[in-house]
């Protein structure tokens, strides 16, 4: 004859050992596959410090270059082409200084040397980052040269002629290529892997 259970007793052995709240947070904690985000490029950090160095010591140039530069990351983080690394920031980097030196040109064109001074001031601290930034810098020569070693190496390996642009601009741009860690923009860099793959 079975046994009947009050309605109480039945109620406590169907109740879950851990609250409703407490078995989602640990359900949550098991299974994240959130990555966590990766850590900004050491030079931002550095232009982040001496952007407080800067204010502090009232340097107004110094001070208008970090802002704009940090206000460029920025907004690149907002779009699909964001600031993740040393070279990158360096090209930016670059581009600020070519743009203060071509300011500075209009300027004294226009009789204002103080605003024509202002700009090349701007573009010596520009210049100054970029150089000590620690990133590979690589001069028209040297590249050609790096993309000739590494066609050289690709036909040896037997890669065909048709494949051989493809295979080219991978081996110079995948992670640990010829060209990791360069400061080259690979827009600049692709005609003359074109040039080289069809020269005989």
């Amino acid at each position: 004859m079975a046994s009947k259970l009050s309605p109480f007793l039945l109620r406590s052995f169907s109740r879950p050992t851990l609250p409703r709240t407490a078995a989602l947070r640990v359900s949550r904690a098991t299974y994240s596959t959130e990555a966590p985000p990766p850590p900004p490029p050491p030079l931002l950090a550095k232009l982040k410090d001496d952007l407080k160095a800067a204010m502090r010591a009232k340097d107004a140039n110094r001070l208008a270059v970090l802002r704009s530069v940090l206000a460029a990351t920025l907004n690149a983080s907002k779009t699909d082409k964001p600031i993740k690394t040393d070279v990158q920031l360096v090209g930016l980097l670059q581009k600020s200084a070519r743009k203060s030196q071509e300011a500075a040109a209009e300027a004294r064109q226009a009789g204002r040397e103080d605003l024509a001074e202002k700009e090349e001031a701007q573009q010596r601290i520009l210049e100054e980052y970029a150089a000590g930034s620690g990133v590979r810098e690589i001069g028209e020569a040297e590249l050609r040269q790096i993309i000739e070693t590494a066609k050289a190496a690709l036909l040896a390996d037997d890669v065909q002629q048709k494949a051989l642009q493809g295979e080219l601009i991978k081996a110079l741009f995948k992670p640990g290529g010829l060209l990791d860690g360069a400061s080259v923009e690979k827009k600049g860099v692709i005609p003359m892997v074109k040039e080289a793959c069809e020269a005989k």
